[in-house]
């Protein structure tokens, strides 16, 4: 929440009682968390009005956000993958991971080592 430990939490905690007493700290958590409750619901009602008075372009109007979102979580392999491939990697690594080797694209047939002296199979599509 904002960034706050448990401890930082504390401290507001124990500044609060000592500013406002204990008399009217539970009053004024009472009126913090209606007024946090308030605007939760103009958000929401904002968000329902743009949808609807909108309609299909307001999706349009939230793809570049999502974008800047999407940067946030930046994996420069996952990028790399999608740019190369044309998007035919779209798994982030941990998800490829869980989801097993037949579901990658990227996935190195296991066999036995090249004997010394032994070239590599070429991969015709690749070159």
């Amino acid at each position: 929440m904002f960034g706050l430990s448990l401890e930082h939490l504390l401290v507001l905690l124990v500044a609060a009682l000592f500013i406002l007493g204990p008399e009217r700290l539970p009053e004024s958590a009472r009126w913090l968390a209606q007024t946090v409750r308030k605007i939760r619901g103009f958000a929401a009602g904002a968000q329902d009005q743009l949808t609807s008075e909108f309609g299909p372009e307001f999706q349009q109007l939230r793809k570049p956000l999502q974008d800047l979102q999407a940067l946030r979580t930046f994996d420069p392999k996952t990028a790399l993958g999608r740019y190369l491939l044309d998007d035919a990697f779209t798994d982030p690594p941990a998800a490829a991971a869980t989801a097993g080797p037949a579901a990658t694209p990227l996935a190195v047939p296991s066999g036995t080592p090249l004997a010394p002296g032994e070239r590599p199979p070429i991969d015709p599509d690749a070159t």
